[in-house]
């Protein structure tokens, strides 16, 4: 080709390279566009809604509840600037996104940023790498996520299409919870006694609690479904304090996918999901519309000896009819199936129905579990007492409070930014590097509690070198009493490669563990009165959270982080912190 082009005449030249050009500027344009940047403003603001017949102010992005969708495809880069006009102290995490060398936009305050002050602004900045499905963010400071969360829906690339039936219509489903009350007061409140905090007044399905006794039904969801299509519904559990039962009278769903990886799709009349988790399901219309409504609810599994909000979140399937009348006169006629749920405590419908979660592991969306360990953690997690201190009058007996622990470590928050004293160095009289990788004493975790419950407190990590192979078995334990507790991990994915009753059995149980197609995700539950091994590849440099997603527990203290340290090569470190990087 080379010498048949120097001997052309130079119009014929010129008119080649136009050619070659216009062949070639489709490639050229696809490649430049292949990566979007998508640009989004969140305004924290105060606005008034009413739900249970009443009103009050909330805390929102943009004024509204919940929050706006945020939707990108997989590779894109989302730039979202963060204005707070509120008089709380705000900090947003995009939960599930990996994070990949940005740990700085990760979000929650006084891990990996101090929080954005009232008049002060943010921009976070990531991109969304080897990630797709449903996401969502939240507020990460106090409870303030009670009211500010929303979806993330991430697409895949251009021109790639689902591994499963293309959806009719994709609707995102957020399930929440409502008090009456203030919830900082709330919380604060709780703090200051050293008791349970009070429970919420209801729960929601997209901010809406559905028909209550002498409340509006206007404060209901309504989904209307065309009969023999296909709804991809994108289901999210923002709750604070409560994992969640789902069900849509008479009808099945298919699961596809949990915390944006695609899964082995199965069938279920019920999807459980902890507060953290995301699960997608398809949802089958009927073949002819049915002379009946039937009732999209979600209520609480609860396992702890502790009361919880036991209402049940209501909303509406209606189908089109093809009619001339009104489809809203029908329905008023029309009867209302519930569906019907198992008992709020049943762990057995629990344990099973995590273990049919399993990952795609094909060629396409590979299960890359590690099979080896470098580090082994064995974690308990649950609650205890602490000390009040003197001047403070706690309602525990001797002047204790109820703690939760990891470890029987309760993490107290420094006053400025983990991964800010980690990055410069400067982890003097912030955080110890020596949290314990056991319990510092062995007992019967799921028996009879030793007689000493009290906890210690510190703001401990774990450091890991780049790429450490990590296995980590958490332990629930029946201090107070037993519990689920749903564990979220920043800035990974792990593999949920066992779970059991009990005690767990170093010897015996990893012969059964799953290497072969376990399910990934962000947060796991830790089955009440059981234990659940992950493993994950430590290969993204920063400080991360482990928490629980129970908020209550997060505020008693059972939370932690682990610092992954830089790797050699330039694309395994860590860059600067960004210049508006919110101060303490």
């Amino acid at each position: 080709m080379g010498c048949a082009y120097l001997s052309m005449p130079g119009f014929m030249k010129a008119m080649f390279l136009m050619l070659f050009a216009v062949m070639i500027l489709p490639e050229l344009t696809h490649a430049k566009h292949a990566r979007v940047t998508r640009h989004y403003k969140f305004n924290i603001k105060m606005q008034n809604f009413t739900r249970l017949c009443q009103t009050k102010s909330i805390v929102t992005v943009n004024g509204q509840f919940p929050g706006p969708r945020i939707i990108a495809r997989e590779g894109d880069r989302v730039v979202i600037k963060v204005v707070n006009h509120v008089q709380y102290n705000v900090s947003l995490h995009w939960h599930g996104v990996r994070q990949l060398r940005s740990g700085w936009a990760d979000g929650p305050a006084y891990i990996t940023q101090c929080p954005i002050q009232t008049g002060q602004s943010f921009v976070y900045n990531f991109t969304i790498i080897g990630q797709r499905g449903t996401l969502w963010w939240h507020a990460h400071i106090s409870w303030l996520r009670t009211t500010l969360y929303g979806p993330i829906v991430i697409l895949p690339k251009r021109h790639v299409p689902y591994p499963f039936t293309q959806p009719f219509r994709e609707v995102p489903i957020v399930l929440g919870e409502w008090w009456k009350a203030d919830t900082e007061a709330v919380i604060n409140q709780a703090t200051q006694t050293g008791l349970a905090p009070n429970i919420s007044d209801a729960h929601t399905i997209n901010g809406l609690p559905g028909p209550v006794s002498n409340c509006p039904a206007k404060d209901t969801f309504k989904l209307r479904v065309k009969p023999e299509k296909t709804y991809l519904l994108r289901l999210i559990n923002a709750a604070l304090n409560d994992e969640m039962f789902f069900s849509i009278a008479n009808h099945s769903l298919t699961v596809v996918e949990a915390d944006a990886v695609y899964v082995k799709p199965f069938s279920t009349k019920i999807v459980l999901i902890t507060p953290g988790q995301t699960v997608n399901v398809l949802l089958r219309a009927k073949s002819k519309a049915p002379n009946a409504t039937f009732a999209i609810s979600a209520r609480p599994y609860a396992t702890g000896p502790a009361a919880f909000d036991n209402t049940t979140a209501t909303g509406f399937l209606e189908y089109k009819k093809h009619s001339l009348s009104s489809n809203k006169s029908n329905t008023k006629k029309l009867p209302l199936l519930r569906p019907v749920f198992p008992k709020f405590n049943d762990s057995v419908f629990a344990m099973n129905f995590h273990n049919k979660v399993r990952s795609l592991a094909n060629a396409r969306f590979p299960a890359k579990v590690p099979k080896t360990v470098d580090r082994r953690f064995f974690f308990t997690v649950g609650l205890g007492i602490s000390q009040c201190s003197k001047n403070q009058q706690c309602q525990g007996p001797n002047n204790t409070r109820v703690a939760a622990a990891v470890n029987n470590v309760t993490f107290v928050m420094p006053s400025i930014a983990l991964l800010q004293a980690h990055f410069f160095n400067q982890s003097k009289g912030v955080y110890t590097t020596d949290f314990p990788a056991n319990p510092p004493f062995k007992f019967n975790y799921t028996g009879t509690p030793p007689s000493n419950i009290m906890v210690s407190s510190g703001t401990k990590a774990v450091v890991l070198p780049f790429n450490t192979r990590v296995e980590l078995v958490l332990q629930d334990t029946s201090i107070i009493g037993a519990e689920s507790h749903p564990l979220h991990l920043h800035g990974f994915n792990f593999f949920i490669v066992g779970q059991g009753n009990g005690n767990f059995d170093p010897k015996k149980d990893p012969k059964n563990f799953n290497l072969v197609d376990p399910a990934e995700r962000n947060t796991a539950g830790v089955p009440s009165g059981g234990w659940v091994a992950v493993r994950f590849l430590a290969n993204n440099p920063g400080v991360w959270f482990m928490h629980c997603h129970l908020e209550v527990h997060t505020s008693w203290g059972l939370k932690m982080a682990w610092i992954v340290q830089d790797g050699k090569r330039r694309n395994q470190k860590l860059p600067p912190p960004p210049s508006d990087l919110p101060k303490c």
